[in-house]
């Protein structure tokens, strides 16, 4: 595309972010209002735990697109801010990943072995599944400062 046949478009960085949050607060509202008017109906009076999580989840999402909102203003243009931007603006050095690690596998396991433990109510699994999360979390850690990828 040239530049003759690209509009000149305001870009606002985060704007899809912080639109997209404080929309999902307007419905949530909207839902938080109608449950509450719902169940007045049905119980006669307001069910107080529903209508406190929904409330509850109203402001988190205007703290996450307030957030995002001040954040805005603050920060320089992206590349995906901009809709006529190239492919080539955002390539670049994304950091460094290690696909043959099963570190994160063993991570996992002790996550999964922590929740296990007191949905069974089998404390001792949660202990179990604490100590994999120590040696998992530090062999991510440590993986490349020993062994054939030391640095």
């Amino acid at each position: 595309m040239s530049a003759k046949n690209k509009k000149q478009v305001e870009v606002q960085p985060l704007a899809p972010e912080w639109k997209f949050f404080i929309l999902l607060a307007a419905f949530f509202a909207l839902m938080t209002g109608l449950y509450a008017y719902w169940s007045w109906l049905y119980f006669g009076s307001v069910e107080p735990i529903g209508t406190t999580a929904l409330t509850l989840l109203v402001g988190l999402c205007v703290l996450s697109g307030g957030y995002l909102f001040k954040l805005s203003r603050e920060i320089e243009v992206r590349p995906e801010d901009d809709p006529h931007a190239e492919q080539h603006v955002a390539a670049g050095e994304y950091g460094h990943f290690s696909p043959w690690s099963w570190w994160p596998l063993i991570c996992g396991v002790a996550v999964a072995l922590i929740f296990l433990g007191p949905a069974l109510m089998q404390w001792w699994i949660a202990g179990i599944g604490v100590v994999v999360g120590v040696i998992g979390v530090a062999g991510h850690v440590l993986e490349y400062n020993r062994g054939p990828h030391a640095h």
